[in-house]
């Protein structure tokens, strides 16, 4: 479904991805693990449109968006959850959830009755402004925004960061159903490497812009795939 191949980004002199290539496939949760620093945001805004690369190509369902637009991208099905949650703090539950209409058609402008499902709080608060929200609260609220798009492709930066442990684990659990039930390519940036053990069927680790390690999740239990982590 993904396809990024020797992508290479740079801000003015600062070179922060070298070289990269990734897949994400339908169906199917590719983790993308590294220290702070290492290019993985860097990554997902290029996927994603916010910043465009200096050389390689991103492909999504076969078509190419290395010059397309960030809303272009949304409208072909890539949502995006950005690290820091980036809530709308004065607009209620609802009217964030229908900030992700915007890429719909008219006929299309409805809430999931799934992101209720799986994020039942957010049904009790629609009238409560973002802002008043817990951090836990607001991190379900911005991954809900993203699927009111429908979207094919999900890619969430750092999900778990500044989460209590059990909204971390209503998190797993919608991730999963997302893979499992509605077939979403989820593409995951995580510093929480027990939830990426516990989740992803393919991992990428990345150092200094490069991917220095691919693999199956197993492989994070191998001490020489490990020290790639390592602080």
């Amino acid at each position: 479904m993904l396809n990024v191949t020797d992508a290479t980004l740079h801000y003015g002199a600062a070179q922060a991805l070298r070289g990269v290539s990734l897949e994400a496939e339908a169906g199917r949760i590719t983790c993308v693990l590294g220290r702070n620093g290492v290019g993985k945001t860097s990554l997902m805004r290029a996927i994603v449109g916010h910043h465009r690369l200096s050389s390689g190509r991103i492909e999504f369902e076969g078509k190419v968006l290395d010059r397309s637009a960030a809303y272009d991208r949304a409208r072909s099905g890539i949502a995006f959850v950005p690290q820091g949650r980036e809530v709308f703090p004065l607009l209620t539950v609802r009217e964030n959830l229908e900030t992700g209409f915007a890429p719909l058609k008219w006929g299309e402008r409805t809430i999931p009755d799934y992101v209720f499902d799986l994020f039942p709080v957010l049904k009790e608060m629609l009238a409560r402004q973002g802002g008043d929200l817990s951090g836990g609260q607001q991190q379900q609220l911005a991954i809900a925004r993203a699927l009111t798009m429908r979207p094919k492709l999900l890619v969430l930066d750092e999900p778990t960061e500044g989460i209590q442990p059990s909204i971390i684990k209503d998190i797993g659990r919608a991730i999963r159903y997302l893979r499992d039930t509605a077939g979403i390519a989820i593409l995951l940036v995580e510093q929480y490497l027990d939830f990426c053990r516990e989740l992803a069927d393919e991992v990428y680790i990345m150092d200094r812009g490069l991917v220095v390690h691919h693999g199956p999740a197993g492989d994070l239990d191998r001490p020489e795939v490990r020290r790639h982590l390592t602080v």
